[in-house]
């Protein structure tokens, strides 16, 4: 009789965790992961085309020091944050690192606007196809980041609903930061460069 009572109290305690959302937060915990690994792979492939491009707009421009150095800078305050796991549960980190790639963004405008006093640098083909490859890049940015904003709702809300909020304290999830409005306007404009007419 013991036996079959602890069988059935199992079955219940299962049932009561499948019941309380403790799968759904491995899930969404999972997805708002897979989300973070491709804002972040899509951040990267942008660093990783900076030094071609500040050696392309060197050639031609090797007076624009200032703006050289800043998009350097950039580049290298984005790789020296460390993206731990752990930046996803810490506001403050996360925020950084959003602050770095909003400093990346606006360098790289600056850099890509200078390119309109130097009319050999716009017919340079490997700078158009640099120019073509940020373009596309900072495009992924944007959807990888509204994907990775969806995700994280999804996950937020479950934490603050009832009676998953529950489940939520008892394993400790809590909520995860997520892109800000103000910044989100700051960091989500691809630069653009206007070529003129093109012969």
């Amino acid at each position: 009789m013991q036996k079959i009572f602890l069988k059935l109290l199992a079955v219940l305690l299962v049932l009561n965790l499948t019941g309380c959302g403790y799968n759904t937060f491995q899930s969404l915990d999972e997805e708002a992961k897979a989300s973070w690994s491709e804002v972040l792979n899509q951040y990267q492939r942008r660093a990783d085309l900076v030094p071609n491009l500040v050696n392309v707009v060197k050639g031609y421009a090797a007076h624009e020091q200032e703006v050289l150095t800043e998009v350097s800078n950039a580049r290298s305050k984005v790789g020296s944050i460390q993206v731990t796991p752990e930046l996803l549960n810490d506001p403050e980190a996360f925020a950084k690192f959003q602050a770095a790639q909003g400093q990346m963004t606006s360098a790289l405008s600056r850099l890509m606007a200078i390119a309109e006093n130097y009319p050999n640098l716009k017919a340079d083909q490997g700078f158009r196809d640099l120019q073509a490859q940020l373009e596309g890049t900072e495009n992924r940015i944007t959807v990888a980041r509204n994907r990775y904003i969806e995700t994280i709702k999804n996950y937020n809300v479950a934490v603050r609903s009832f009676p998953q909020n529950l489940t939520a304290m008892m394993f400790g999830y809590k909520a995860k930061p997520s892109f800000t409005v103000e910044n989100e306007k700051e960091i989500s404009v691809a630069p653009t460069v206007d070529f003129g007419d093109k012969k």
